[in-house]
C-alpha cells in the first residue's frame, strides 16, 4: 500500500477538537495490544506518555482466551494493580489471534452447505494448483472444502455481461433451503455465477434465507469477495461462511469475559490485511482473520526502520511453533490473494488479499528428532505449550530448538521471562543427549549445534521463497528479527543470506503486538471492472473508483470518525493482454483525468512487472482486471513507543557460549534494555532481556540506536 495525497487524507476540525479532549482527559489510560501463539501470549502495555512494557504468559491451546487474561493479570501484577482495577484503565485492546486459521486445520469450522449456479458444483473440486510432484500419483488430491453431499444447485443464470439468462426459480430455491435444513448445515455459502457484475440472484437468495431460515448464518460471494476468479471467490465464500459460528462465539466470548474481568474499552481485532476492525464487525466477516497474527510483524518491522534507511526489510517472525516471514519492499507491505491453507498447490486457497507470508513449522518449541536412517530433522511437529520443551519441565521429553539453546549457553535458564520461569538445563541437555546427540554418535554440544544449524537452514529456504519469487535479492535487503525465539540464529540467517545488517528491535520478542499497538483502522474494498490501456474507459473506471470511495468513508463515518488522520490507498490488478495472472499496481491518484494518467498507469506497471518478474514489455498495451481501495483510519500514534530504560551502569556479566565455529568461549552479557546508545558490543556476546536472547556471534558486531533497536552488523 502506498500513501494518498493529502486530498485523499482528510479529518475534521471536531473530530481532532473531540479525540485531543478525550486523550487529555484520560492522562492515566492504557492501550493494550494481544497476540496470541502457539506457546506464548504477548502483550505490549502502552502508557499515555508512550512507554511501554511488554509481557508474556503460556498460551492454553484449549482455551484461548484464558491466555488473553493470564497475561493481563501479570501486566496487572506487575503495576502492582489488581487485575480489574488494572483493566478498568484500558481504552483499547487489540487482539490478533490464530483462532480461525486452527479452527479450519483441525476441522472444527461450521457444517456449511454450498449454493452454486446449476450445472457448476464442481468449483470446489476442481479448484486451482496441481500437485507439487507431478508424476506422484500415489498423493491424492485432497478433498473439496465442502462436500459433494453438501453443495445444492440453483436454477439461476446471469452472463458475463450482467444480463440474466435464467431468472431465480424461487419455488425451487424454497424446497433447496428445505434440503439445506435437513442436512444439518450450520452454515450457508453462497456462490452464483457472474454475481460480481450483477447481484440481483444472490440478493434475493439472501432474502429468502432470512425469511425461511432465519437464525442460519450466511456469506454472498459479492458481498465477501468480488474477484473474478470462480475458485477463489467460492473459496473465500465458503470459509467466511463456515467460521462465522464459531468466530461468532469465540468473539462474544473474548467480549464477555474481558468486560467479566473489568476491561470496558474499544475490542479490536487483527485483520488479514495488515490493520484492525472492531470485533463485531469482524465476527461477521471472520475470513479476513485467517492470516490475523503473522499480519502484524511487518507492520512493527516498518515502523522500527532506522531512518526508513533499508529499502527492503525481509521480516522473520519466530515463535514457538512457527517461523514466519514476510516483507516490506520501499516502504509497502506486499499482498497476494494466494494464500494457501497448507501445502501450496496441493491444498485449498483463501482467494482473499491478505499481507504477503509464508510459515512454516520451525520456531523454539520445534522438536528435533533423528530418522531411522540416521538424518536428523527439526519440526514440523512442535512442543508447543503444552507440554512444551523438556526444560520447561511441564512433562516434555523431546528435544526442540529451545533446548538447544540452552545447551550451548545461549538462553540464561534462571532468567527465562525475567527469572518468572525457572528452566532445567539438565533436563534440556539429557533429551538432546538421548534423542539426538548418542543416535548420532556426537557430543550434545555438536548435536545441539546441528539442531540450531538446520533450523537456521529450514528458516533460510522460507526466505529465499518469498523474496526470489519477489524479484528481491536477499544480499540487498535487511533483516528484521522478530519473535521471542529470533534472536537465537538472527546472525546465522543474515549472513546465510549475505545481509550485511540485522535489527532486532527492543519490542521485536513480541513484534507482531507492537505492530498491532500501532496498526490503523483498516477496510479493503475492491471491485471488478474490465478496462484496456489501448481503448480506456475512464468515466467508468471513475464510476467504480465513486463506489469504492463512498464505500470508505461509510466505514469512516462509523468506525473512524474521531480518527487522527485518514487516507485511502489506491491499486488496480492489472496484466499483459492474454496473461493468466495479475499483479497489484499502485496509483498514483484516485480518480483518471486525462490520457496522461492512463500511460502514467501504464508506466508504473511496467516497472513493476520487472520489479518482479525481472522481464517486461514496455510496448504492449495492459488491461485492468480490478480496482481496489483501502481506507486506514489512524486512531493512535503511528510510531513505535519506548521500553522503559533500565540501568546503564549495569555490571557486565558472562558466561560459557559454545559455537560451531570455536567452541566453547567466554562471551559477555549485556541487558538489552540497560544497553547505552551507540555502544559497540564485539561478538561473541549475548544481549538478552526478559523475553529474548539475542546472539552476537564471532566477527559480528552490535550497537543499540536512539530508538532502541538493536543494529548488527553481520560480517562473515
Amino acid at each position: 500500500m502506498i500513501e494518498t495525497s493529502s486530498r485523499d487524507a482528510a479529518i475534521t476540525a471536531s473530530g481532532k477538537a473531540r479525540a485531543a479532549s478525550h486523550r487529555s482527559g484520560q492522562s492515566d489510560r492504557l492501550r493494550f495490544a494481544v497476540d496470541t501463539g502457539g506457546t506464548f501470549t504477548d502483550l505490549i502495555v502502552a502508557d499515555a506518555a508512550g512507554t511501554l512494557r511488554m509481557h508474556k504468559a503460556a498460551t492454553t491451546p484449549s482455551d484461548p482466551v484464558k491466555g488473553v487474561i493470564d497475561v493481563m493479570r501479570v501486566a496487572a501484577d506487575a503495576a502492582g494493580q489488581p487485575l480489574s482495577e488494572y483493566l478498568e484503565r484500558g481504552e483499547i485492546l487489540v487482539h490478533g489471534t490464530t483462532h480461525a486459521i486452527n479452527a479450519i486445520i483441525t476441522g472444527r469450522t461450521a457444517k456449511t452447505a454450498f449454493l452454486t449456479t446449476k450445472g457448476h458444483p464442481d468449483t470446489l473440486v476442481f479448484r486451482e494448483g496441481g500437485r507439487q510432484d507431478s508424476f506422484n500419483f500415489t498423493v491424492p488430491y485432497p478433498a473439496p472444502f465442502i462436500s459433494k453431499a453438501l453443495t445444492f444447485e440453483l436454477e439461476e443464470r446471469i452472463m458475463a455481461d450482467g444480463t440474466v439468462r435464467d431468472p431465480l426459480d424461487e419455488a425451487r430455491a424454497v424446497t433447496l433451503l428445505e434440503q439445506v435444513a435437513a442436512s444439518g448445515a450450520e452454515s450457508i455459502a453462497v456462490c452464483l455465477l457472474w454475481s460480481i457484475v450483477n447481484p440481483a440472484h444472490e440478493l434475493a437468495f439472501g432474502r429468502l434465507i432470512e425469511r425461511h431460515l432465519p437464525a442460519m448464518p450466511y456469506t454472498l460471494s459479492h458481498q465477501i469477495n468480488p474477484s473474478i476468479r470462480e475458485y477463489r471467490r467460492a473459496m473465500s465464500t465458503a470459509l467466511d461462511a463456515s467460521l462465522k459460528p464459531i468466530m461468532g462465539r469465540y468473539m462474544n466470548g473474548l467480549d464477555g469475559r474481558l468486560r467479566e474481568a473489568g476491561f470496558h474499552g474499544r475490542l479490536l481485532v487483527v485483520t488479514s490485511q495488515g490493520g484492525v476492525m472492531d470485533a463485531i464487525d469482524v465476527a461477521r466477516a471472520p475470513v479476513h482473520l485467517i492470516n490475523s497474527g503473522p499480519s502484524m510483524a511487518p507492520v512493527g518491522a516498518k515502523a522500527y526502520n532506522p531512518g526508513g534507511g533499508a529499502g527492503t526489510l525481509i521480516v522473520g517472525d519466530t515463535g514457538g511453533t512457527t517461523f514466519d516471514v514476510s516483507l516490506v519492499r520501499n516502504g509497502r507491505i506486499p499482498r497476494t490473494r494466494e494464500t494457501w491453507l497448507g501445502k501450496p498447490l496441493s491444498s485449498h486457497m483463501t482467494g482473499m488479499p491478505s499481507v504477503d507470508t509464508k510459515s512454516i513449522g520451525a520456531g523454539g518449541g520445534s522438536i528435533a528428532w533423528v530418522d531411522a536412517g540416521g538424518l536428523l530433522h527439526v519440526g514440523p511437529i512442535s512442543a508447543g505449550a503444552v507440554p512444551g520443551p523438556a526444560a520447561y519441565g511441564r512433562g516434555g521429553t523431546r528435544p526442540t530448538v529451545t533446548d538447544a539453546a540452552i545447551a550451548l549457553g545461549h538462553i540464561d535458564p534462571a532468567h527465562f521471562l525475567g527469572g518468572r520461569m525457572q528452566l532445567d538445563r539438565a533436563a534440556a541437555e539429557a533429551a538432546i543427549r538421548r534423542e539426538v546427540a548418542d543416535p548420532l554418535g556426537q557430543t550434545v554440544e555438536i548435536a545441539a549445534a546441528a539442531i540450531l544449524e538446520l533450523a537456521t537452514e529450514h528458516m533460510v529456504q522460507a526466505i529465499l521463497d518469498i523474496t526470489v519469487n519477489q524479484g528481491i535479492d536477499p544480499t540487498e535487503a535487511a533483516f528484521v528479527a522478530g519473535g521471542g525465539a529470533a534472536g537465537l540464529n538472527c546472525v546465522a540467517i543474515g549472513r546465510r543470506l549475505g545481509c550485511e545488517t540485522v535489527f532486532v528491535p527492543e519490542t521485536g520478542a513480541a513484534l507482531a503486538a507492537s505492530g498491532a499497538l500501532i496498526s490503523d483502522l483498516a477496510a479493503h474494498h475492491q471491485a471488478m471492472f474490465h478496462a484496456t490501456s489501448a481503448d480506456f474507459d475512464i468515466d467508468g473506471v471513475n464510476a467504480i473508483l465513486d463506489e469504492l470511495e463512498a464505500r470508505c468513508r461509510a466505514f469512516q463515518e462509523k468506525t473512524g470518525p474521531d480518527a487522527e488522520f485518514v487516507g485511502i490507498d489506491w491499486t488496480t490488478e492489472a496484466r499483459y493482454p492474454d496473461q493468466a495472472w495479475e499483479i497489484e499496481v499502485p496509483l498514483r491518484r484516485s480518480r483518471f483525468g486525462s490520457d496522461q494518467d492512463v500511460e502514467e498507469l501504464v508506466s508504473d506497471f511496467h516497472r513493476t512487472h520487472e520489479e518482479i518478474f525481472a522481464i517486461s514489455d514496455p510496448g504492449s498495451p495492459i488491461e485492468t482486471i480490478g480496482w481496489n481501495a483501502t481506507i486506514r483510519c489512524r486512531i493512535g500514534s503511528p510510531l513505535p513507543g519506548r521500553i522503559e530504560a533500565g540501568d546503564t551502569g549495569a555490571a557486565l556479566a558472562s558466561r560459557p557460549v559454545y559455537f560451531a565455529a570455536t567452541g566453547w568461549v567466554d562471551a559477555e552479557v549485556h541487558r538489552f534494555e540497560a544497553l547505552p546508545v551507540d555502544l559497540e558490543i564485539e561478538g561473541p556476546a549475548i544481549v538478552e532481556s526478559s523475553f529474548t536472547s539475542v546472539v552476537v556471534d564471532p566477527g559480528a558486531s552490535a550497537r543499540r540506536d536512539a530508538t532502541g533497536t538493536l543494529i548488527i552488523i553481520v560480517r562473515s
